[in-house]
C-alpha cells in the first residue's frame, strides 16, 4: 500500500505538468508557434498515456485488484502502443522542425505552416492507429490457456503474446515490422536531423542565435533520450533475457509509461525561455536576483 503514494504523486505530477503547458501553448499568443504546437501535442499523448495506465496500476496498489478482463486488457495495449507510436512521430516533427529552423531559417515560415503542423500531427496519429489497429485482433484469435501471468502492471503486446498458446510466429513478425516502421524508421530520422544540425551549427559557428538553436534542440534530445532508452531496455528485456528478475521489469515498465509523461514537462519549463516566460507572466514567478 505505502509504494502507492509516490506513484500517485508521480501520476497527478505528470498529469498536471502536461495539463500546464496545453493551458500555456493555447492562452500565451506568443506560444503559437510550430514547436510550441508540435509540443503541446506530446503532452496530450503523455496525457493520454498516463490515463491508459492508471486505472490498471492505482487498481493494483489502492484495491489489490489484480485481475483484468481480455477485451479491457486489449483497449489497454491498443492505446499504449498506438499513443507510444504517435509520441514516437511527434519526435520526428518536432526533430523536423528544429531541422528547418537551424538550416533554412529563411523558409521557416513557409515550410511549417500551419498546414504541415496539421498534416504532421495526423500523420503522426493515423500512422499509429493504422499499423497498430490489428494487434488485438492478433491476440483474440489465440486461446490463452496457461497462468495468464502479467509481467507488468499494465497490458503490454510481447508480454500477452507470451502467454497465448498456439502458433505465434506470424503475429510476432507482425509486431517486429511495426516496430521496425514505427520507432527504427523514427530514430534513424531523428539521428539524421541532428547530425545535419550539428554540422550546420559548426558550419557557421556558434553565433547568439545558433547557441539558442542549440539549446532548444538539447530540450528535444533530452525527451528523446527519456522516451527511447526506456523503451529500448524494455524491448531488450522482453526479446533476450528470461530469467529476469520481476523487480527489474516492474520497474523499467513503469519508467517506460511513467517517467515520459513526467519529464517532458519538466525538461521544458527548465530549458525553454518561451515557457519560463509564460510561467512568469501567468503565475507571477519573478526570478530571484542575487543582491536584491
Amino acid at each position: 500500500m505505502w509504494i502507492s503514494i509516490p506513484f500517485c504523486l508521480l501520476y497527478l505530477v505528470a498529469l498536471g505538468g502536461n495539463i500546464l503547458l496545453l493551458f500555456l501553448v493555447r492562452a500565451e499568443q506568443n506560444l503559437h508557434e510550430p514547436q510550441f504546437y508540435f509540443l503541446a501535442m506530446l503532452a496530450l499523448t503523455d496525457l493520454g498515456l498516463s490515463m491508459s495506465t492508471m486505472p490498471s496500476v492505482l487498481a493494483i496498489f489502492w484495491f489489490d485488484i489484480h485481475d483484468v478482463g481480455l477485451d479491457a486488457c486489449l483497449t489497454q495495449m491498443f492505446f499504449i502502443h498506438t499513443l507510444s507510436s504517435v509520441e514516437s512521430g511527434v519526435l520526428v516533427a518536432m526533430a523536423f522542425d528544429r531541422l528547418v529552423a537551424i538550416c533554412a531559417p529563411l523558409n521557416y515560415t513557409r515550410i511549417l505552416s500551419h498546414h504541415t503542423v496539421v498534416c504532421l500531427s495526423g500523420a503522426a496519429l493515423i500512422r499509429g492507429a493504422t499499423l497498430l489497429a490489428p494487434l488485438p485482433f492478433f491476440l483474440r484469435t489465440f486461446p490463452f490457456c496457461g497462468a495468464n501471468i502479467l509481467s507488468h502492471s499494465y497490458c503490454y503486446y510481447p508480454d500477452m503474446l507470451n502467454l497465448a498458446c498456439g502458433d505465434v510466429t506470424l503475429s510476432s513478425v507482425y509486431g517486429l515490422v511495426c516496430v521496425l516502421c514505427t520507432f527504427a524508421v523514427d530514430a534513424i530520422f531523428i539521428v539524421v536531423s541532428y547530425m545535419k544540425i550539428l554540422g550546420t551549427v559548426m558550419k557557421l559557428g556558434i553565433q547568439d542565435r545558433n547557441w539558442k538553436s542549440l539549446q532548444t534542440c538539447a530540450c528535444h534530445l533530452c525527451t528523446v533520450l527519456v522516451f527511447y532508452l526506456p523503451l529500448i531496455s524494455l524491448a531488450v528485456l522482453h526479446r533476450y533475457t528470461q530469467e529476469t528478475s520481476p523487480l527489474l521489469y516492474t520497474t523499467m515498465s513503469n519508467a517506460y509509461l511513467l517517467m515520459t509523461p513526467l519529464l517532458n514537462p519538466l525538461v521544458y519549463s527548465l530549458k525553454s525561455k518561451q515557457i519560463q516566460a509564460a510561467l512568469r507572466k501567468r503565475f507571477g514567478v519573478q526570478r530571484v536576483v542575487a543582491g536584491e
